[in-house]
Parts: structure tokens; sequence; C-alpha cells
């Protein structure tokens, strides 16, 4: 069995007791990026009478499903300004980092062996590469047979936090991107065919010889996707590994406004390129019938925090560090019942 065999199948153990408590139930929406880890702490914390019902939907309707008080929590890959936040009264804090992977769908190309330089991924989702035996794909793997193949792209058709992801990263690599579709969770792609959500890019790669896509890594784990090689910005080619994406992790400056370290394109030739927090937004303000359900929402990412670690790293996600965790505790601290008592006492 290999490793992302392996992965795939210790990804659907469980690990939590088998009892199952009744117990408040909190409902939050939004990014598809961190589902597969939400749902999985969410198993588990039945067991503490918590029981989670989340709905992946995409990072722009978590946003606005919060903003309208609609759901307990809202999820977003895309961090929400410090203006922003303070205008909606949310709080903002990240629960896990997860790695964004290119995924192809070609015959005879192995997991891992295509290289792909930030120059070609660029060219390939502007429509400027329509071919996989392309001369500037052919210098790059010249151990590799490409097939003749049209160039296939596929993309987040919904309001995506992958999506900003992803386009922050084409922005910082080519000026053109920049200049043209630029970054946000929801862009004009020059070309290419649209899914929702990363199952949907992940069903559109693997159902299409010639696809490639961007979705999150643990998808394409779970999955058994074909990822590739990307060169990063130290010139070195690395592969999508937990050892690359904690790299990123290190260099990470978390104490910008609401948390929002950018882990994209950074220094350093161990590093994955594309990694990124995942976000909580919270009520600054919830009215009285809410409150329990905002101090549950803690309590879970609490328990979250010192007991989901390891699920999180067997679904290829990154737990964020001890410090950074701590530092979202008194963020919640901060947060008042109307009456003006504490909701969370650290």
């Amino acid at each position: 069995m290999n490793r992302r065999t392996l992965l795939a199948a210790t990804a659907l153990l469980p690990f939590a007791p088998a009892a199952r408590a009744q117990g408040v139930t909190i409902t939050g929406a939004g990014a598809s990026f961190p589902r597969p880890v939400y749902e999985r702490w969410g198993q588990a914390a039945r067991a503490e009478g918590i029981q989670l019902n989340y709905q992946s939907i995409g990072s722009g309707g978590g946003i606005n499903q919060i903003t309208n008080r609609t759901v307990d929590f809202g999820a977003t890959d895309a961090p929400l300004p410090e203006a922003q936040l303070r205008e909606r009264n949310l709080l903002q804090f990240p629960t896990v980092m997860g790695s964004v992977v290119l995924i192809v769908n070609l015959p005879g190309v192995a997991d891992n062996a295509l290289k792909l330089t930030p120059e070609v991924v660029a060219d390939i989702f502007a429509g400027r590469i329509t071919r996989w035996n392309d001369a500037k794909l052919a210098e790059l793997n010249r151990d590799l047979r490409l097939p003749n193949l049209p160039v296939s792209p596929a993309y987040r058709a919904d309001a995506s936090g992958t999506t900003f992801v992803f386009t922050t990263y084409l922005s910082r690599v080519s000026e053109a991107w920049k200049n043209g579709p630029g970054a946000a969770t929801s862009v004009q792609w020059p070309v290419g065919n649209g899914a929702r959500g990363n199952e949907g890019v992940a069903n559109a790669v693997r159902n299409t010889p010639g696809a490639i896509g961007y979705t999150e890594n643990a998808y394409a784990t779970v999955n058994r996707l074909i990822t590739t090689q990307l060169r990063n910005k130290a010139g070195a080619f690395v592969t999508p590994t937990m050892p690359a994406f904690e790299a990123a992790a290190r260099a990470a400056d978390w104490t910008r406004p609401g948390f929002a370290a950018d882990l994209v394109d950074l220094p350093g030739a161990d590093v994955w390129p594309i990694v990124s927090p995942t976000f909580i937004l919270l009520p600054t303000n919830p009215v009285a019938e809410r409150v329990e359900a905002s101090r549950t929402t803690m309590r879970f990412f609490d328990w979250a925090f010192r007991n989901g670690a390891d699920a999180a790293r067997r679904l290829e996600y990154i737990p964020v560090p001890d410090a950074v965790q701590n530092a979202v505790r008194g963020a919640w601290a901060q947060v008042r019942t109307p009456a003006g008592a504490a909701i969370w006492n650290a």
C-alpha cells in the first residue's frame, strides 16, 4: 500500500469513542476547503455533547450567512479585512492550515511526476498553453511522454476561498494575471470549465482526460488524484507533502489583524508555495438567544485545538501553532453577552 492509499484509508478511521451524547447543536456554513476535517472533528465531538451541522457551500456563502446571522458561525478561506470585521461585528480566527495543489488527469503520467513552473501554471489558466505536448511543458518534463491532448482547466464556479488562495498565488507570480483576472474569491476565468466546490473540481478533473485543476490537498489525497511538482520561490521543485506545508507554516506572521497570516509564495528551499489558513467567523455581538450557540462554537474549536491535531494531520491539514491557539482563546474572551458578561472564560 503506497503512502497516498494509506492516507486515504487512515483518514476514514474513527478517532473518538463510539459513545454518542446528545447535546447542543451548532450550525456553520462556508468553505469547502476545511470540510473533511470539520466533519471528522464533528463526529468525534458528539461524545462531548456537541452536535455539528456544517454546510459546505463555499467561502462566499459562509460570509453571507454569518453576516445575515442565519448560522452560528461562518467559514472562509479568504480572510476578511479588519474594516469589514468591525463593520459586520465579526471575530475571525484560524482553525487549521491547508495547501492548494494542482491536480491533473494525464494518461501515463504518475503521481507527482509532472513538473510545473509558476509561469507555466499562469499560462495554462490564462489559455496561452492549450495542449499538453506544448514545447514549454516538454522542456520541463524531458523524462515524461506527455500526451497530445488539449489542456482542459477546471476552476471553482462558486465564490471560493480556495480560488482566492490560488488566484493570489497566480497574481504573485504573474504580472499579466495580476493586471487581468486578479485575486478574488470569484474571477473571470479566461478559459476552462467551472464546477462547484472542491468536490466538483476534483470530480471534473477525474472524469476528463487532459484536465488540470486546483483543489485543497485533502481532496486530492482522499480521492487519490494525481498531483504535480511545483517550482517554488527559491527555484526548487517541491512535491505537495506535509514537511513542505509545515515549512511554509513556520515562516508565517500571525500578528496581522484577524490572524490573517499570509503563506503564499514564501521563500525557502523546502516550502510548498500555496498554503493558507482557513478561518471561522463569529459574531462579536451575539443576541441573547444565540449566546449559548456562540459559547458552544468556542467550546467545539477549543476541543478541536486540544484533541484534533492528529486527525487533521491524517487528512493532510496543518494544525495552527500552540501560541496562535492561545491567542485565539484570548480573542474569544473579549466577546460579551448583551448583559456585558464574558462568553468565554479561558
